[in-house]
């Protein structure tokens, strides 16, 4: 083991973020904090600007990852502004006395509502009281009968004049059952049909031919027995009528007293007397001998008719209303019409149309998951056009308008909410791309960090949160070492050794895995320990693959050298995600030269596993090359490079620093330790670039490394921009800590090449040269002999 540390080595403060002990006891310190939302400062003030903004709009894109609170801040701020807005008014729909297919809109004071509902409904008992008793008051029953009374006296009278003119001629008038029939007298005997058929012949046919000429002057004196019928009928009608009025009068008349201010209510009462008046005389019977299934249906008809249907009731003085619609379909969003089946036929009225949830936040706020809504560009637009007419209307024409089925148009109503849309950023780029709208909408963009500050009020607002979720799983005391673990978590989810992760969820997520084995222990406080334990845990639970990896290297499936030396071969570090586990792995980057001109092949690219982006890195060699040795000649040779037992795509540059070495090596013969793995990108001009994943990766090698035995030879290079990015485990530490593992910080390809090769990359004389024995004179020289012998260079004999 080396006894002086390398100048491009990393000492073990500097793999992770040192913490202040001092914040860690001010942030356990009692301290009187108020509840308050950890960071975002420029989202706080971008939705303080959009909530005060109260102008068509300024609606509000909140843009940023799951996870970092957003919606719990919008929430917050939301319902503080909600609290000092006025109450909306509550809207209903009524009855459209002359078009029902289009039913009407009221506008009511909040509360006033399911005042005005229980008003029409007591009016409704109050009318199912009053009828039929109402037809029992003996001034009614002493009209009804002079209505009767009148027609019995002329039905009566034009049977005694036939009755008359019939005895005169010896014949008897029966009536019976309201039918009229004659019998011929004889010794003053009414006969009967069988002494009737004992008569002569020419007795029956005299007989016949005078009850002939009865009937016929019987049918003249009934002739206008029809118009006697209309003329009751009419009569009772007309009396029924002038009742029912008379005793509904009392009952508005106190109804539009108490509604003198409200118009709308006021109209509404007088358009629905004379249809009360209507139903009452059509349902009602005027006997009280209904029994009570009827009424009660009776009552529901009345309901469904006349009772007011309020869309959304609010109470006085509640503020503003806030909605959150995690699923907004047309119906969820805008509401619906329902429909009942009859008979085969559908139908519905306006007591059937049910809110959705602009509806219910009119007048204050609605936040929708800007993903869900835009998959579904129907209703995105429908959206737009509200929110751009001010405007709310139940589209029903296009569901129903093939179907058997009554088909209602409800009035629009006014719309006037302010909308929160939660989304990624790609998607907020894409919706500007392509809607020109969106802008003229969605003028406010609430942009929500990744990161958090490290300072004083960050961790302390943390600590009291972190409390906070443990005293409702029962852990009293959060310790100074399990406070120090948490953050160090942040850090990770953050990879930066002074910012915190904003995603405050998943820590918060730890904490109550944490819990769960602080009560298995039984122990009240929250400990490192139980936060190690949770992390571990959750590690066995997703590292099964990892795992499967890291037994497929060591039992040699997977080929990889932790020790030795190879030409043209590197140890390059890979993450793979896989849903919710990321995990690093080394794979052996290859490559090979020979004399040629094809360039530097990317045989991942040649098969269509390299993506775009690794396939770019690997182009930008060649321009590194030339511009590093071809300036006297032209870069000509033929290479190979490839990630050897990959199977699957690969993406990203951070395998070009490797590639370059693999290549560089290979080219000059200078063997690359075994050791040592690489991670880096490059440019032309062979400065080494920051990569993600750098924990993952140094852990997966580490892991290989220290499942084979750990020799102090073995290290990771990294780019030098990642080493404030590092924040790693413990067992990393402890071993770099003990000379065992190393970490090597590098800014260009020559730095590389130094460690890997232990050979001086070389720099350039004054004349422009590299030394001989230098990586970089050795690869000069190679690449001008290859130039040579494609070329046709001859000697000078």
């Amino acid at each position: 083991m080396t006894q002086h540390p390398h100048p491009l080595a990393l000492t073990v403060h500097q793999l992770g973020p040192q913490l202040d002990n001092k914040l860690i006891k001010q942030a356990l310190s009692p301290q009187q904090l108020i509840p308050a939302f950890i960071g975002q400062d420029r989202a706080k003030s971008a939705l303080a600007f959009a909530i005060g903004m109260d102008m068509p709009g300024y609606n509000l894109y909140v843009m940023g990852e799951p996870a970092l609170g957003r919606f719990t801040l919008v929430q917050d701020i939301l319902q503080q502004a909600a609290s000092e807005k006025a109450t909306p008014d509550e809207w209903c729909y009524l009855n459209n006395f002359e078009d029902e297919r289009v039913p009407n809109t009221l506008r009511l004071l909040p509360g006033e509502g399911k005042i005005l509902v229980k008003r029409i409904e007591a009016l409704i008992d109050e009318l199912l009281d009053t009828f039929p008793a109402a037809f029992d008051n003996p001034g009614y029953q002493r009209k009804k009968k002079a209505i009767a009374r009148a027609f019995d006296d002329k039905y009566e009278q034009a049977i005694e004049l036939v009755e008359k003119k019939a005895l005169e001629k010896n014949v008897v008038l029966y009536e019976e059952n309201g039918a009229v029939s004659f019998s011929p007298i004889i010794d003053g005997k009414p006969l009967d049909d069988q002494e009737f058929s004992k008569l002569t012949e020419e007795q029956r046919q005299y007989f016949y031919a005078l009850v002939g000429e009865l009937e016929t002057i019987l049918n003249e004196q009934l002739l206008e027995l029809p118009q006697w019928k209309r003329e009751v009928s009419e009569g009772m009608r007309a009396l029924r009528k002038d009742t029912i009025e008379q005793a509904i009068k009392p009952l508005l008349k106190q109804l539009e007293h108490d509604y003198t201010t409200e118009l709308g209510v006021l109209r509404y009462i007088r358009e629905m007397r004379s249809h009360l008046v209507k139903a009452v005389l059509e349902l009602l019977p005027d006997e009280s001998d209904t029994d009570k299934q009827e009424e009660s249906d009776n009552r529901e008809i009345f309901i469904e008719e006349f009772v007011p249907n309020v869309l959304v009731h609010f109470e006085s003085m509640s503020g503003a209303p806030i909605v959150f619609e995690p699923n907004p379909s047309y119906g969820n969003l805008f509401g619906r019409v329902e429909y009942n089946s009859s008979s085969g036929a559908l139908y519905t009225n306006y007591r059937m149309i049910r809110p959705g949830a602009l509806h219910r936040a009119n007048g204050g706020y609605l936040i929708l998951d800007a993903d869900r809504l835009l998959t579904q560009p129907a209703l995105w637009d429908a959206l737009k056009l509200a929110l751009k007419s001010g405007e709310l209307l139940i589209d029903t024409l296009s569901e129903h308008a093939v179907t058997n089925s009554t088909i209602i148009t409800p009035k629009a109503i006014p719309l006037n909410v302010k909308v929160v849309l939660l989304g990624s950023r790609d998607l907020y780029y894409l919706i500007q791309d392509v809607d020109d709208e969106f802008n003229e909408l969605f003028r406010v963009l609430a942009d929500f960090e990744h990161y958090l500050p490290y300072n004083a009020q960050t961790i302390s607002y943390m600590a009291m949160q972190i409390r906070a979720q443990m005293q409702q799983l029962n852990i009293e005391e959060l310790t100074a070492d399990g406070l120090k673990q948490l953050l160090m978590f942040s850090f990770r989810q953050a990879e930066h050794q002074r910012k915190l992760s904003a995603r405050f969820a998943d820590v918060l997520e730890l904490v109550r895995e944490a819990c769960f084995y602080a009560g298995q222990q039984l122990s009240s406080s929250l400990k490192a320990e139980h936060i190690q334990l949770a992390l571990k845990g959750k590690q066995h639970r997703t590292g099964r693959i990892s795992e499967g990896f890291l037994e497929d290297i060591q039992e040699g499936q997977i080929l990889i050298d932790t020790d030795g030396l190879a030409v043209g071969k590197v140890n390059g570090l890979t993450v793979l995600e896989i849903g919710d586990t990321a995990f690093g792995t080394p794979a052996r980057i290859s490559a090979t030269v020979f004399a040629g001109s094809s360039g530097v092949i990317d045989i991942e690219r040649e098969v269509e596993l390299g993506k775009a982006i690794h396939s770019k890195g690997v182009l930008l060699l060649t321009g590194y090359l030339g511009a590093k040795y071809a300036r006297e000649f032209p870069l000509t040779l033929s290479a190979n490079i490839a990630m050897e037992q990959s199977y699957g795509h690969i993406d990203g540059d951070s395998a070009s620093l490797a590639e370059v070495c693999a290549l560089i090596s290979a080219i000059t013969d200078i063997p690359i330790k075994q050791s040592l793995a690489v991670t880096g990108s490059i440019n032309q001009h062979g400065q080494v670039q920051a990569i993600g994943g750098v924990n993952e990766k140094v852990e997966g090698y580490f892991r290989l490394c220290q499942s084979r035995g750990l020799t102090g030879d073995q290290g990771v290079i990294i780019p030098a921009s990642n080493q404030l990015n590092l924040v790693l485990n413990d067992d990393v530490t402890q071993a770099v800590k003990q000379h065992k593992f190393h970490l090597y910080i590098v800014k260009t390809v020559d730095e590389a090449l130094t460690l890997l090769t232990g050979v001086d990359a070389g720099e350039k004389s004054s004349r422009g040269l590299y030394p001989k024995k230098s990586v970089n004179g050795r690869a000069l020289q190679r690449l001008s002999d290859i130039a040579d012998i494609v070329n046709g260079a001859s000697d000078d004999d």
